[in-house]
């Protein structure tokens, strides 16, 4: 027989409806915080876009979670399949424990992703499952392919989640989220737009941090890497791990270099000055049209 304790447990998890889990995660409580959820197309993605913001969210009790759409079984130079991918879990699950906030990965092969009806269902059910009131992903135009069709997906899954009888199994949501992009560098079809641009650098060592812990895309260099990247000696590593901390640091200093008349707008007075380290969102056309009311309700942390 089971411990009385673990059939307890067991006992509590089957009254607990199908639609109402997320393997692996925690469903946060009906506490009136925000429920924020972020999508990228790989195991490191969403950690490089908003790990600022997700730490910001998670400091102040919000709830966050990041899902990786791909494996990542092929984003290495040396290594694939599964061992490359429960490798980047085990990575991107640390890099979550440093940022506080919750994180899942999909089993769809890394290079593979395809804007298919089941992978839409997917990303329409985690949206109802986390109630959200934020949601996040890519633009659709990226070098990637990956990258694009997370996009699409996630554009696609903005009007379903309110479908009563698209997967009927997950009660519609009754109002729809908010839908944000992370801001990019391509210019067609239209240059991103920074309609949220946020300080992070009170959290920019944590992100670093979390960041750090990613060896096989970073230090290693992922799948454009090579053996030279990341020597075998203690001293070699501990000097490419300044290199690539060094160069996250200056890509977050020139997001808000780069939207430095959107952080005047948000940040006024001389605090825009003040601000080195930044992350930057547009609003998608879908979903529901927030006022700026309600993205300083949706970003609390903003001034």
């Amino acid at each position: 027989m089971l411990p009385l304790r673990r059939t307890l447990a067991l006992a509590a998890l089957l009254m607990v409806p199908a639609f109402a889990q997320i393997p692996g995660v925690t469903l946060p409580p009906e506490d009136g915080k925000l429920r924020i959820i972020a999508f990228g197309a790989h195991p490191d993605d969403c950690e490089i876009q908003l790990g600022g913001a997700a730490a910001l969210w998670a400091r102040a009790g919000h709830h966050v979670l990041l899902v990786s759409v791909t494996n990542g079984d092929i984003g290495h130079w040396r290594e694939a399949g599964g061992p490359l991918a429960q490798r980047r879990k085990q990575e991107v699950d640390a890099a979550h424990r440093i940022l506080g906030v919750q994180g899942v990965v999909l089993d769809n092969h890394d290079g593979e992703l395809e804007p298919t009806l089941e992978n839409r269902r997917t990303l329409t059910r985690l949206i109802r499952r986390w109630n959200a009131d934020l949601v996040l992903g890519p633009r659709t135009n990226d070098y990637h392919p990956d990258h694009r069709y997370t996009g699409v997906l996630v554009q696609d899954a903005a009007f379903m989640v309110t479908v009563p009888f698209f997967c009927p199994d997950v009660p519609a949501m009754k109002k729809n989220p908010v839908f944000m992009y992370y801001t990019d560098r391509f210019q067609k079809p239209a240059p991103s737009r920074a309609d949220v641009i946020v300080s992070i650098d009170d959290v920019v060592a944590k992100k670093l941090d979390a960041l750090a812990v990613m060896i096989s895309q970073f230090a290693e260099g992922g799948a454009n890497g090579h053996a030279g990247l990341y020597p075998a000696d203690p001293a070699g590593q501990a000097q490419r791990q300044r290199q690539v901390r060094d160069n996250f640091t200056r890509r977050f200093q020139s997001t808000a270099v780069r939207f430095a008349k959107e952080l005047a707008a948000w940040y006024p007075g001389d605090a825009a000055h003040n601000v080195k380290h930044a992350e930057a969102f547009e609003i998608c056309e879908y979903g529901t049209q927030p006022d700026k009311t309600e993205l300083k309700r949706l970003f609390p942390f903003l001034p």
